[in-house]
């Protein structure tokens, strides 16, 4: 079982790479296999990295120019 971290930073991680496309929990949990991708969804959400809006998630501003940012 992964950790909640590196849940979050996979989830994150595919929201970036596939704006502007929206993803779906499903797709997400399908591609990182594992039961923790709606807590982590929920936790990213809440410190405003992502957005979800009937059942779609995207990067909030923040994480999209924090990812621009390009930091080791």
């Amino acid at each position: 079982m992964q950790d909640q971290p590196t849940v979050e930073r996979a989830v994150l991680g595919l929201v970036l790479d596939a704006h502007p496309k929206s993803l779906t929990i499903p797709e997400v949990a399908r591609q990182i296999g594992g039961d923790a991708v709606e807590s982590a969804v929920r936790d990213l959400v809440g410190v405003g990295l992502l957005e979800c809006h009937r059942g779609s998630i995207q990067p909030t501003a923040a994480a999209l120019r924090f990812d621009r940012l390009e930091l080791p």
